[in-house]
């Protein structure tokens, strides 16, 4: 049973996803169409963020993922967030109306991460690594997608907007009518409004937390500021590029890094191929001034490795979080290490965004070193293996 429910959590988990950053794919035609300044992509991002930290903290402190079918939860979150997706295609938009939408939006994908998550957590005892690494494999493709979208000449930023939309209520309608309850799924039956701080008493749930916040100050800014990235270059080089295709590419390339990095924890163990993988990144932060004055070739290049190296963790750090959480409160508690995660991901967003010049845009993005080297500190104090 677990053998085929897997390949429809991550289908599922991959289209709805795609309303991810199905408002960044589309920002630079919304902007010259509605007169918003460009420059509200971060901002755009940014709001994405909050409504999903918004709702993962309540949907933590309610317990929804332990206490209700996470399948009918997933299924619920989804076609809402797809319905408030679709309406950016038939409203008159607006910089208030735009970040109102995407808010929305990232409030009920807080019940399609990490409810995946606890999903796939509920079928898989062992070889958890493994399926977390094709499960967030799954949402990287996922963020990925709405860039492939636009990159299609014939592709209105609306058609991008219609696609995703569809995307989300097939993947809701999957998960709820292919994806019954887990086997070790352990219902949670009565509220208790501390629940979500119960895993923080474990002092390896701790550490293997901490690191995923270091990891997180880095993974979203660097996916954030891809599409920036190449316009850079595009302008210093005055070489053309189709920037919305090759940000897809990208971004893409660390779904394949997702898997294989859940299939080397089985050889290698979840907590080496972490620190490898945070460790690359790190160094890809240091270096990648170099890579700005380089040719074209080595710069693309690079920029498929740092993605590689920038998500590879991402999984392992999950299972580590959910291997250490109590039983009966799993869902909650990857629910509420999401939740600060992705709240340190607007800080690191914003800072970039803030301080980011012309002059400062090749170094700009050593900053986004701090996380790893915090992640690292971190991931030495688990003992898991």
């Amino acid at each position: 049973m677990s053998k085929k429910v897997l390949p429809v959590i991550v289908v599922s988990q991959f289209f709805c996803t795609s309303l991810w950053f199905a408002g960044n794919a589309i920002m630079g035609d919304v902007a010259r169409q509605f007169d918003i300044a460009p420059e509200y992509l971060a901002h755009i991002a940014s709001a994405v963020q909050l409504g999903f930290i918004t709702g993962t903290l309540v949907f933590a402190i309610l317990s929804l993922a332990d206490r209700i079918s996470p399948s009918k939860l997933f299924f619920c979150c989804a076609l809402i967030a797809a319905a408030v997706n679709l309406s950016l295609a038939f409203i008159q938009l607006s910089t208030t109306l735009l970040l109102s939408v995407r808010f929305i939006t990232g409030f009920f994908l807080a019940g399609i991460y990490p409810v995946g998550m606890k999903i796939a957590a509920d079928y898989f005892d062992k070889g958890l690594g493994k399926s977390l690494g094709f499960l967030v494999g799954a949402l990287v493709l996922g963020t990925a997608f709405p860039h492939f979208l636009k990159s299609i000449p014939a592709f209105s930023w609306r058609y991008v907007i219609y696609a995703t939309s569809i995307l989300a209520t097939l993947g809701g309608l999957a998960m709820l009518l292919l994806v019954p309850d887990g086997p070790y799924r352990k219902p949670s039956q009565q509220f208790k409004l501390s629940a979500f701080l119960s895993g923080f008493k474990n002092a390896d749930f701790r550490a293997s937390a901490f690191g995923y916040f270091g990891h997180m100050w880095e993974l979203y800014a660097f996916w954030v500021f891809v599409p920036v990235m190449l316009t850079s270059y595009q302008e210093h080089s005055a070489i053309a590029l189709n920037i919305p295709l090759l940000s897809f590419i990208i971004i893409a390339m660390g779904s394949l890094a997702c898997a294989g990095s859940g299939l080397l924890s089985q050889k290698f163990g979840t907590k080496k191929v972490a620190v490898w993988a945070l460790y690359t990144s790190c160094l890809c932060c240091l270096v990648s001034p170099v890579f700005f004055i380089s040719s074209v070739i080595i710069f693309i290049t690079f920029l498929l490795v740092w993605s590689i190296a920038v998500i590879a963790d991402s999984p392992l750090f999950s299972t580590l979080v959910a291997q250490n959480a109590p039983a009966e409160t799993k869902g909650t508690s990857l629910t509420i290490v999401n939740c600060i995660g992705f709240s340190i991901t607007i800080f690191s967003i914003q800072i970039i965004n803030a301080l980011r010049t012309e002059q400062n845009m090749h170094y700009i993005f050593m900053l986004l070193a701090i996380g790893p080297v915090l992640g690292l500190i971190a991931l030495f104090n688990n003992k898991g293996r």
